[in-house]
């Protein structure tokens, strides 16, 4: 290498300014500082719910908590009342009991509103009132006769008794089955079976609660059964007039296993 060479190299190692290395380790202790910050104001803010899982699935995973089980989907211990004799599973806890009370409550109290609001018209024997796996079924049925013979024109009395139920409907988000039930006699004209009176019966209360009292369409539907499901199995007059009639279901949204636990309950309470 010529001497020339050997000259460039030691003047290019030469450095005449101040040594700068340190502001290396200093910027990197400024962004621990910074992350250290960061990680205390979240701190601040903690969501207790989620601080107090997190505490003790720690606990349980350093070994300071005893337990056999544990939860791994949700990362937190397990209560022994939850694990089962065996200590193999979660023990059954069977919360639809609870919610099936609540849903019955709720249901009776609306069965009480509607109760309440036809004995103010003067209607308080217009329906009767069942709570079971499909909801609260309201029948309207009274000593007058809610259709005339082979006819799916409403009564006077018919007409109050839906304009007095529709000012409770209104105010409830479940939807509702209109259905319409005939009496066992032959269907003459314009019906030509008892599938299409009852189904003209539960159709026109429909259209009244719509028309007339601003029932939203979206939550209603009509339904006829014919002569198939009476109520009273005589053929008098009497009986055959309870069995024209239109039953009011408002359907329960609570979930298949709560809604089947809803008969038993009613038949725990008092006759109504």
């Amino acid at each position: 290498m010529s001497v020339r060479s050997r000259r460039r190299h030691a003047v290019a190692a030469e450095h005449d300014g101040p040594d700068e290395r340190w502001m290396a380790s200093y910027l990197d202790m400024v962004t621990v500082l910074m992350c250290m910050f960061i990680v205390l104001f979240a701190m601040s803010t903690v969501d207790q719910q989620k601080f107090e899982a997190l505490s003790a699935s720690l606990a349980t995973g350093f070994g300071q908590t005893e337990t056999d089980r544990a939860d791994v989907s949700q990362g937190v211990v397990v209560p022994p009342e939850l694990v089962d004799e065996k200590g193999e599973a979660f023990a059954d806890i069977d919360v639809s009991e609870s919610q099936a009370k609540v849903e019955f409550d709720s249901l009776s109290a609306l069965r009480e509103r509607i109760r309440s609001a036809l004995a103010q018209q003067g209607l308080a024997d217009a329906a009767t009132y069942t709570i079971d796996t499909r909801g609260l079924t309201v029948s309207l049925v009274s000593a007058e006769t809610f259709f005339a013979t082979n006819s799916n024109t409403l009564t006077g009395t018919a007409t109050r008794i839906l304009d007095t139920l529709a000012s409770v409907l209104v105010t409830i988000p479940n939807e509702v089955s209109v259905e319409g039930h005939a009496d066992n006699r032959r269907s003459v004209a314009p019906y030509a079976t008892n599938w299409e009176l009852s189904a003209a019966r539960a159709t026109q209360v429909v259209r009244h609660l719509i028309e007339a009292d601003g029932f939203p369409m979206a939550k209603i539907k009509a339904v006829g059964f014919g002569d198939t499901r009476p109520v009273a199995k005589g053929g008098g007059d009497a009986d055959l007039a309870q069995n024209r009639r239109v039953d009011v279901v408002i359907i329960s949204d609570a979930e298949e296993g709560v809604r089947q636990l809803l008969p038993a309950l009613q038949a725990q309470q008092p006759a109504h």
